[in-house]
């Protein structure tokens, strides 16, 4: 089956600085879905068609590569080049304890969305790359269900990087606050063996966050034994759809039942 963004509707987004294309489609409160390198790939629409499927609309913005480009390694290596070394401005792949300036650019994508679509709030979920935008965001009152699949930044090969996060003691403080002040949670999803998501990534998000960061983390038998390896991305590259019981369709599954629970949609 193809997945095209033939059914989506297209604009361009503006905010200070910076200017992208966004994708939308659906109905009912907001989910902001991230893609992860090289781009705005086709098993990424994939996942946006299902949450715009359980009752949502889903907001895709193209931050790097060519929208509905198919994944290659020649493609992957190009994008994260691009990404990390070209686009300095607009990612920080190599800090530590800050987020990247699109942030605030996706944190006004937000404000407009819940302003367009109603409901409690708005969902927002990064992948590999961007994996941990979703939490920085939360310095925006309208989000309220973030989701950090495969959170890959910052990228480095010290203990300490293997342990940091891309977002700002400032930031983490406010996701701290409000998760205890609105009963909000944050969702980790990742495959225990991730190179670039350590065992000590995940445990800086349990001493910072407790009980409130939920996890997901999967086993590498759970992975598309098709794919090419090592696994990577839960949601896309290395999700088992022909097993509709297997680990990483639960875990899909889990995603979009935490966006209809926090956004208020009926059925979650």
């Amino acid at each position: 089956m193809q997945y095209t963004l033939a059914r989506y509707e297209k604009s361009s987004f503006a905010d200070g600085e910076f200017a992208f294309d966004v994708y939308r489609r659906g109905s009912g409160p907001a989910a902001i879905i991230i893609h992860e390198i090289p781009g705005l790939h086709p098993l990424v629409i994939r996942f946006a068609d299902r949450v715009a499927a359980a009752g949502m609309t889903v907001y895709l913005p193209s931050l790097f590569g060519q929208p509905e480009r198919p994944v290659s390694t020649s493609y992957k290596y190009k994008s994260m080049a691009q990404a990390a070394f070209c686009m300095r401005r607009t990612f920080s792949a190599w800090s530590a304890n800050r987020s990247s300036p699109v942030v605030e650019w996706l944190r006004a994508l937000a404000r407009k969305a819940h302003a367009e679509c109603g409901g409690p709030g708005v969902g927002a979920l990064g992948m590999c790359f961007t994996g941990g935008f979703a939490l920085a965001m939360m310095t925006e009152p309208s989000v309220i269900a973030p989701v950090l699949s495969q959170p890959s930044l910052p990228v480095g090969v010290t203990r300490a990087k293997h342990a940091a996060i891309d977002a700002s003691p400032e930031e983490i403080a406010c996701a701290r606050e409000r998760f205890d002040k609105e009963g909000l949670s944050l969702l980790g999803l990742r495959f225990r063996s991730d190179m670039h998501v350590r065992d000590a990534r995940f445990a800086t998000y349990r001493r910072e966050f407790g009980d409130r960061f939920e996890t997901i983390e999967l086993d590498d038998s759970d992975a598309d034994p098709n794919a090419p390896g090592p696994p990577h991305s839960v949601l896309t590259v290395h999700l088992n759809d022909s097993d509709p019981e297997g680990a990483t369709r639960r875990a899909e599954a889990r995603v979009i039942a935490f966006f209809k629970e926090r956004l208020g949609v009926s059925g979650a």
